[in-house]
């Protein structure tokens, strides 16, 4: 099962996104994912990755291993990453193909096609 912790929900997901998703397991389970403000401490931090930490354990059963998509704010990323490792959990994170379009009126329309997803190793 993928636990996708990130600010973009699955249901907005391309199909292909979905089916690598699906790959680790039956079922993805949106958390989503925290507000962190830049003037957070480090023990915002800790405390906030321990909060998710329990979250996302609840959804151990044991049966299905879990897999954690997560992306976002760095130094949270990194804080339960390091937890979730020691809990045996793998964690992805999703790689994209950034495409840039300049409009006439010197906009720039970017577009991200998924490409894969990559463990945190």
């Amino acid at each position: 099962m993928l636990i996708n912790l990130s600010n973009h929900p699955s249901s907005s997901w391309s199909s292909e996104q979905v089916a690598a998703a699906c790959s680790f397991g039956p079922g993805i389970i949106d958390i989503t994912f925290p507000q962190i403000p830049p003037s957070a401490d480090e023990e915002f931090i800790k405390q906030t990755a321990e909060e998710y930490l329990k979250k996302i354990l609840s959804y151990n059963d044991n049966e299905t291993p879990l897999v954690v998509h997560i992306m976002g704010e760095m130094t949270f990323c990194f804080a339960l990453i390091a937890k979730l490792k020691e809990h045996g959990i793998r964690c992805v994170a999703s790689t994209t193909e950034r495409h840039a379009i300049e409009q006439d009126d010197g906009a720039v329309l970017k577009r991200f096609r998924f490409v894969r997803f990559r463990e945190y190793v």
